[in-house]
């Protein structure tokens, strides 16, 4: 039985999805690309090769399992991010207002979407990674309302670019309102999308800075896990009313908070620690390469025009209200 997974064309699906992440991590080490990140890249080269060569359907198995399967294991080793010690000692007031953030991005992008009109999934998805931590958000509630692949791919470029171009801007923005480090970094930590990110905008600041900066993200990376389990809980209760029967659960979410907790309690090496974050960030970009194999270009102009109205939206008005919230603790 398990041979039957096992063969020639499944293996050949994940070695494709390696090589073009291992060219995906390559290119977004040179100039320019580089502040869009392997995430955006892994995703464009998907979409073209579909595109332009069509779906490489022998290789279909292992493509596959790099879209769903290892995306969900790169989730878990995220949890290997996250000192819940630290988080809930020092960093109490950003999960408070980390909270405020998610509830923000969910309200405004629930408005929005009534008023575009356009795929709720998509604007759903695009909700958690804004208000949570990107990518990652993206794919832990994919896997939690069992959101079409295209629906998550398109989310996550989204959701790379739009995040990039902000995290780009602060750069310029905050030596033109003479931020202090401190309040560039929360305000940094608090708006911005990705961890990749923070980390960028942050750059022009000091180590103090960056620190506020990651506490501040990581603080809202933390509220993953209370989220996923309300939408689990919620999702639940909507798919047994409507069947009746057995519920699905996304049972990686639990293995993600072991992780976690592992990570707090004891001290990981750091060399091991360096090791994990690459695998983690190698098993993200190939499940991309699966993602972006999935959409087309139709799809694209279909679902991705007003989301991404939406998207900017929701991203301007985040940053303007954390900058003031910073500039005031």
């Amino acid at each position: 039985m398990i041979y039957k997974y096992f063969n020639r064309t499944f293996i050949f699906g994940i070695l494709f999805t390696f090589i073009v992440a291992v060219l995906s991590i390559t290119l977004s080490k040179l100039p320019i690309i580089s502040s869009i990140g392997a995430l955006a890249v892994a995703l464009v080269i998907g979409v073209i090769y579909r595109q332009t060569l069509g779906y490489p359907e022998a290789l279909r198995p292992g493509i596959t399992f790099s879209a769903k399967k290892l995306l969900r294991f790169a989730i878990v080793l995220y949890g290997f991010k996250l000192n819940l010690q630290l988080i809930i000692s020092d960093g109490w007031i950003m999960i408070l207002l980390g909270i405020g953030v998610i509830v923000f991005s969910f309200a405004l992008m629930h408005i929005l979407n009534k008023y575009f009109k356009t795929n709720s999934s998509i604007m759903f998805l695009l909700a958690a990674g804004t208000g949570i931590c990107g990518a990652a958000a993206i794919s832990a509630v994919s896997s939690i309302i069992k959101a079409k692949e295209e629906d998550t791919a398109i989310s996550i470029g989204l959701i790379s670019v739009v995040g990039t171009v902000f995290a780009l801007s602060y750069t310029f923005i905050g030596p033109l309102f003479d931020m202090n480090d401190i309040t560039y970094g929360v305000w940094s930590g608090l708006s911005l999308h990705e961890i990749a990110q923070v980390v960028l905008a942050g750059g022009s600041a000091n180590d103090e800075g960056m620190a506020m900066a990651l506490l501040s993200k990581l603080s809202r990376v933390f509220l993953l896990i209370p989220v996923s389990f309300l939408l689990m809980y919620f999702v639940s209760r909507k798919q047994h009313k409507k069947t009746g029967g057995k519920v699905d659960i996304p049972y990686f979410l639990f293995f993600f908070v072991l992780i976690a907790i592992l990570n707090t309690f004891i001290t990981i090496p750091e060399g091991l620690s360096a090791v994990i974050d690459q695998l983690t960030t190698l098993l993200m970009v190939m499940a991309m390469v699966g993602l972006g194999l999935s959409v087309s270009l139709q799809s694209i102009r279909e679902k991705a025009l007003k989301p991404l109205y939406a998207l900017v939206i929701t991203s301007i008005l985040l940053s303007v209200i954390t900058f003031y919230i910073a500039s005031i603790i």
